[in-house]
């Protein structure tokens, strides 16, 4: 989701100087570079190649090369060991895509990651949004900028940032979001990492500790899911999208020049950091081989086709594809429609969507964050006056406890145990036979504002561990159970207390509710 403390800044500005303007792509379109070819060989494409050979058997007449390898990535360490296994494996290609890319311990291990890969010959290119860049502390920023230059020092790595500003500190930032705040406004809030073209990971994680089990105070419930196969030329086809566009932006020559000057010093002090995190004791910390994992994956992979869809950019702003996706393909649920979604605004026409699927026979679960678990309040400000009308339409609906039982088991990365839970998921399970696996929230600013990007995945045996895991985090010992009693008020259930005021974890988050109810809904 959003920082939004980030936000807060652009939007009171902009409140300000009440300035906008037309939304346009705001760089010259670089010279055409497209992904890699699949690499010819390589720990990935032997997996691949095994996949194939399997789907062949099954169904010699409808596979062949458009059946993919999918593994869920529910608990947060497969999340981070996942990625560093397929930038281990790389032979030819890493493309990696992400709306943030924090200065902390994940950041340091998968830019030493890629910077190995790097020495290696291989061709590394990273997308971060320019919103991904701004620090959330002194020390984090030190240590991202570190990184930053690194990858843009080194000859293997190409380094673009999305609707960038040229102004780097936050404040100068700020200010120039501020002056063109439409402009600005329009995120990539896409995450993918593909691999020699071969494997992908697509989902809501970024690279940031809170995503990843690593944070000690917050850790985000999330989920991803790896792929191999054709799924990964879907991705790289994606990801070319925006590497080519107008709204990208690379450093110049007095920018490498100054990070070549510091690289030296700067990898040094960057591999001395990686060795005194304490988060990162499960973790190896330089490259190794991953054959033995590689082997055992092929016997959890579910087989089925994909579709990776998104938002394209274009020279006059950011297209509503998923949300005129989504808008299409819900309506035409048969029996059963299981929806995970982090932020969560639905609206009029949402509704009455859901209630046309109910009057059909259709059961709908939807789960999303409480207050108690919400890093976004304002969002929850504009949430809470559509549960009624989604109880009313016929949807079940939960939400998440901050201190889920799941919390130690998936969420948190030993050592690490943080405080609390909040969910950042975005998922979907239609009918036990689509899983849809992405970035995008169902919100005003997933829908009509940022970029997203989802992987559909026509696989009955994906589709329904995806359930079973959904359902397990509504279990009333993982989330409340909004409902209405006699009286047609809200309550709350769990595994331990009814309750009919909104869940909150502290004094503050009831505050920060009402506060954000001041501001526009279509700015969440």
């Amino acid at each position: 989701m959003t920082q939004p403390r980030h936000y807060l800044l652009i939007f009171a500005l902009s409140v300000i100087t009440g300035c906008t303007g037309p939304v346009r792509a705001p760089f010259e379109t670089p010279a055409a570079e497209k992904a890699l070819p699949a690499a010819p060989s390589g720990p990935l494409a032997s997996l691949e190649q095994r996949i194939q050979t399997q789907a062949g058997a099954l169904d010699p007449i409808n596979n062949p090369g458009v059946v993919s390898g999918f593994k869920l990535l529910d608990r947060s360490e497969d999340a981070l060991r996942w990625r560093l296994a397929l930038i281990d494996a790389a032979t030819q290609s890493v493309d990696t895509q992400y709306y943030l890319y924090h200065g902390d311990s994940t950041g340091l291990i998968i830019t030493s990651r890629l910077l190995a890969a790097a020495d290696r010959g291989v061709r590394v290119r990273v997308l971060i949004d320019d919103i991904g860049t701004l620090a959330l502390s002194p020390s984090q920023k030190k240590l991202r900028d570190s990184m930053g230059a690194l990858m843009i020092a080194h000859p293997n790595i190409s380094f673009r940032l999305f609707n960038s500003s040229k102004n780097r500190s936050a404040l100068g930032r700020g200010w120039d979001y501020a002056q063109d705040f439409e402009q600005f406004n329009h995120r990539m809030h896409n995450k993918s990492l593909t691999v020699d073209n071969r494997a992908t990971i697509v989902g809501g994680r970024n690279i940031g500790d809170e995503y990843m089990g690593l944070h000690d105070h917050f850790n985000f419930r999330d989920i991803d899911v790896m792929g191999i196969g054709a799924v990964a030329r879907q991705t790289s086809d994606v990801f070319d999208l925006f590497w080519n566009s107008g709204w990208v932006i690379h450093p110049n020559q007095a920018t490498r020049d100054k990070a070549a000057a510091t690289a030296p010093s700067q990898r040094a002090a960057m591999e001395r950091e990686l060795r005194r995190s304490q988060e990162l004791e499960r973790f190896s910390l330089t490259p190794r081989s991953w054959e033995s994992e590689f082997s055992a994956l092929l016997r959890t992979l579910h087989l089925g086709s994909s579709e990776v869809l998104t938002d394209r950019p274009g020279p006059d702003g950011i297209s509503n594809d998923l949300y005129e996706w989504i808008t299409t393909t819900i309506p035409e649920v048969k029996e059963e429609l299981l929806v995970t979604n982090a932020y969560l605004i639905p609206d009029t026409s949402g509704v009455s969507m859901l209630a046309g699927l109910t009057e059909n026979g259709v059961d709908i679960k939807i789960h999303t964050n409480s207050l108690a678990s919400h890093d976004v309040p304002a969002v929850n400000s504009h949430y809470k006056a559509w549960r009624a009308p989604m109880l009313q339409a016929g949807a079940s609906l939960y939400e998440a406890r901050h201190d889920a039982a799941i919390k130690d088991s998936v969420v948190d990365t030993l050592p690490i145990s943080a405080k609390y839970m909040g969910l950042h998921s975005k998922s979907m399970v239609i009918d036990r036979r689509f899983a849809i696996i992405g970035s995008a929230n169902l919100d005003p600013r997933s829908a009509f504002l940022n970029s997203e990007m989802i992987a559909v995945i026509d696989s009955e045996g994906l589709a329904e561990e995806l359930a079973q895991i959904i359902l397990r985090d509504m279990a009333p010992s993982n989330s409340w159970e909004v409902k209405l009693d006699d009286d047609g008020k809200l309550q709350w259930q769990n595994d331990v207390e009814t309750t009919q005021r909104q869940p909150t974890r502290d004094s503050f988050q009831p505050i920060a509710d009402w506060f954000f109810m001041l501001f526009p809904r279509r700015f969440y």
